[in-house]
């Protein structure tokens, strides 16, 4: 009997180990689409987000393809390309971000990680000067609380990037009225407002705000899933988050919450592989 039952078990655990060595090496494209009046014509936008310094493929040939084949007009960045860790690469980011930067306008918000670095040059050194270094000769610069338009679509891109304090674990601390407004400013309604928050617990603030669509990431999709049910545990240790990945409404706003497409500190999706996700917005 206990023979029998040691069979089983090391079998479920081998089982659940090749899950875990499938689902974090992997990637799924998910798509969406957004109809708004205020939009003009069409265009596609691959929205991407924590990265983490993992790799698909040498130099992340296998996520790159796969980006080109959706022949995006443009790329947002929803944070934590890189990890802040102390002595760790930026290689893998800045090569990222820079051949993208060759085919695609990119729009990249701040993660914590991108913040964390700027923040506490006593324990990271020069990571943040030298990422920023390297994201300015390929043209591109992080929206920390500013805007740029898409103006063909008549859409509007905002970056947030909210203070430390907001990434407390165990905890969400509440967010003062009117602070976003301090940040951002009034956001322009007449055209179509996108932006890109990494961190989602504040949904609520950014829909009161004037969000139409949050982009978000952060919670790495609760790294694993329950299949049908929700993520467990997000970054922050929040058991069953909220919002733990997918699609969320909040009034007339949207969010689409990236899983992310790597991990980082405990390195494992179950149930959960990497994604990005491809969305097409056209006028109504």
């Amino acid at each position: 009997m206990w023979e029998i039952l040691g069979f089983v078990f090391a079998i479920f655990i081998l089982v659940v180990f090749w899950i875990i060595l499938f689902d974090t090496n992997r990637f799924v494209v998910r798509k969406m689409e957004i109809c708004d009046k205020r939009i003009k014509g069409q265009c596609r936008v691959v929205v991407l987000s924590d990265l983490h310094n993992k790799r698909y493929g040498r130099d992340n040939c296998l996520l790159l393809e796969k980006i080109r084949e959706q022949k995006p007009d443009a790329i947002f960045m929803a944070g934590d390309i890189l990890t802040a860790k102390p002595g760790k690469t930026l290689d893998i980011a800045t090569h990222f971000v820079r051949e993208l930067a060759k085919d695609y306008p990119i729009y990249y918000g701040n993660g914590n990680h991108e913040h964390r670095i700027k923040l506490y040059p006593e324990t990271y050194g020069d990571m943040a000067q030298e990422y920023a270094k390297a994201l300015k000769e390929c043209g591109v610069k992080p929206l920390v609380n500013e805007k740029l338009e898409m103006e063909a679509c008549n859409i509007v891109v905002y970056g947030a990037e909210i203070a430390r304090r907001f990434y407390k674990r165990f905890r969400t601390p509440h967010m003062e009225e009117g602070y976003l407004q301090e940040l951002l400013g009034e956001p322009d309604k007449e055209k179509y407002v996108c932006l890109l928050a990494h961190n989602p617990d504040y949904f609520p603030q950014y829909a009161a705000w004037g969000a139409d669509l949050v982009c978000a990431g952060h919670v790495h999709g609760g790294m694993v899933r329950i299949p049908g049910f929700k993520g467990v545990v997000s970054p922050s240790v929040h058991f069953f988050p909220k919002y733990d990945g997918g699609i969320f409404v909040e009034g007339a706003a949207t969010m689409l919450l990236s899983r992310g497409l790597g991990m980082h500190t405990i390195p494992i999706r179950m149930f959960n592989p990497g994604e990005f996700t491809v969305v097409d917005f056209k006028e109504n």
